[in-house]
């Protein structure tokens, strides 16, 4: 992710970020997402004969409707287009980070605590650069991985670094699933519970 450190936004505390054309983008759209109350997680540029821009984004609640997407989208267009980063024709897609989503924070990490993750690194770390396992523990300075099939001889945790972290996503498990829309189903009360307080006359629907 070395690319990425050449332009910086100091609003992303987000410990995995994008390089090149994606994290030009990425400095665009993440003070726009900031401003309208959502926070970003990735930024991808993908196809050949038809590009489609990809933007991750969420509630810090971590909810992420269909009308929020709609939202994000009307915001971010306008800056993009005024920037104009992409020389090409492109089709904007936002997306919610799903159930089996990326990691890219350290309250990412200690959020998800206990489910079954896969993380690469870009250097070695304990002679490897791919893991598997379970989340046991993270903080200022890295998380602790407990590998769910460690080699013969290997330790069973490993303790990875944020910085030599490049990529990081939870691995879909019906745990998972049960966990995430509890979590989901948990942030919708409270988001429905602040609405009323405040006299938001929608406080009390979904």
């Amino acid at each position: 992710m070395a690319e990425a450190e050449t332009a910086r936004d100091e609003g992303d505390d987000r410990i995995i970020r994008e390089s090149g054309i994606d994290a030009r983008i990425a400095l665009i759209v993440g003070p726009v997402l900031r401003g309208i109350g959502y926070r970003l997680v990735r930024v991808r540029l993908l196809g050949q004969n038809g590009l489609t821009l990809q933007i991750m984004a969420e509630k810090p609640d971590g909810t992420m409707t269909v009308e929020d997407c709609e939202e994000v989208s009307r915001a971010v267009s306008p800056a993009l287009d005024v920037e104009d980063p992409i020389e090409k024709a492109y089709h904007l897609e936002v997306s919610s980070p799903g159930i089996d989503r990326p990691l890219v924070r350290k309250t990412d990490f200690s959020a998800w605590q206990g489910h079954l993750a896969k993380v690469e690194t870009s250097i070695l770390v304990a002679d490897r650069k791919r893991f598997r396992g379970k989340i046991a523990s993270s903080d200022d300075a890295g998380v602790e991985i407990v590998r769910d099939q460690p080699a013969y001889g290997e330790e069973p945790a490993v303790k990875l670094p944020y910085e030599a972290i490049a990529e990081a996503r939870l691995v879909l498990t019906d745990d998972l699933v049960r966990d995430a829309l509890s979590k989901d189903n948990r942030a919708r009360k409270d988001a429905r519970k602040h609405r009323a307080e405040a006299g938001d006359p929608a406080g009390g629907e979904d």
